[in-house]
């Protein structure tokens, strides 16, 4: 059982090597591309050893037990503490989300139901601030389209992590199962004949994206020189120092004449490419995000829910997992883990399934 681990113990320890090497630092995201790997392979290999020692002591203590039956009970103990760390080892050894530690963008929307949708929306967009808070967590609302009556019809907010996070405790890896539609039973406060409505709010939540790293190939730029040329046309120069660049893969086209050497006019229109190549590669990875964000709730439609939140039975729902439970005003207040806990929980069950 779990030979995998004895190929992560050489992985650990030649990272461990690899870090002790000041040559390493020296380029800073591959030493913090490492760093993370060792941290993610430390608590594996705490819980392998308790987990073999464990073993040892069964044998040892079953060894005793011939000549002495009062360490049967020991066995029984060790043995059903080898059996929480088996399962606590399997769900480690469970392939995470690459995109776990991330910060997210997180979206509140308005949808059915009007201004009680709305209101709701608000409700939502302060559970989560509130968790954030609860947490450790960042928040920093981007933009906001607030309704007549105080709620939101759309609300973006930043949610980051400061520092760094443990294991399957950063912002993606817990709020990525609030994304779809949450749905509320209530009395609306615009309702005067204290009926009961049903109204929705959509959750789009998606991993912020990063900067992306520019590469320029040689082949991929074209490089033409010609005179610099003032008002009216006339020289300014009578040597070609002017600098024109085509990044062929995108068409892209930098020229650059101010200053007075080619050399220099190269340069310049590089870090003018460079900064351009950059911004296009963010809109393309902004826009795969957008992507996955509308794909996660297609309509704010009651009937596309994730969750119910009941006020009269101060009951919440999630329709995913099973998970019931009736303390809504405190969940509201931010006592959200429970409830993510329940969907960390099945998801790793299904992936343990899965991998069987």
């Amino acid at each position: 059982m779990f030979e995998a681990v004895e190929e992560l113990i050489g992985e650990h320890a030649d990272l461990e090597t690899r870090l002790a090497d000041p040559a390493v630092h020296s380029d800073q995201r591959e030493a913090m591309r490492l760093n993370k790997r060792y941290a993610e392979l430390t608590p594996i290999l705490a819980v392998y050893r308790e987990w073999k020692r464990a073993g040892d002591d069964i044998g040892t203590a079953q060894e005793l037990a011939q000549d002495d039956p009062d360490f049967a009970d020991e066995v029984k103990e060790l043995e059903l503490r080898r059996e929480e760390l088996t399962e606590r080892l399997r769900l480690l050894l469970v392939p995470r989300d690459p995109s776990d530690d991330k910060d997210v963008i997180l979206e509140v929307k308005a949808g059915e139901g009007g201004e009680e949708s709305a209101l709701f929306a608000g409700d939502l967009l302060r559970m989560y601030l509130r968790y954030a808070e609860r947490v450790g967590w960042k928040t920093e609302i981007l933009e906001s389209n607030e309704s007549d009556l105080g709620g939101y019809k759309d609300v973006q907010v930043a949610v980051k992590t400061k520092g760094s996070a443990e294991a399957g405790q950063g912002v993606w890896a817990r709020l990525k199962y609030e994304g779809g539609v949450h749905r509320v039973q209530r009395v609306p406060a615009t309702e005067s004949q204290g009926r009961i409505h049903t109204s929705a709010a959509g959750v789009l939540v998606t991993p912020e994206a990063e900067e992306v790293e520019v590469e320029i190939g040689p082949n991929d730029l074209r490089i033409d020189v010609y005179r610099s040329s003032g008002p009216g046309g006339q020289s300014v120069n009578t040597t070609d120092s002017a600098v024109r660049i085509t990044h062929l893969p995108t068409g892209i086209v930098v020229s650059c004449q101010n200053e007075k050497s080619q050399l220099q006019n190269k340069e310049q229109a590089l870090r003018i490419l460079r900064s351009r190549l950059l911004a296009a590669a963010q809109e393309e990875a902004e826009k795969e995000a957008s992507d996955a964000r509308r794909s996660q709730v297609r309509t704010v439609d009651r009937s596309e829910r994730i969750r119910t939140y009941n006020f009269p039975e101060n009951r919440i729902s999630d329709h995913r997992v099973g998970f019931k439970a009736y303390n809504l005003d405190q969940v509201l207040d931010g006592e959200l883990d429970p409830v993510i806990q329940a969907c960390v929980d099945a998801d790793a069950a299904a992936k343990l399934a899965a991998a069987q």
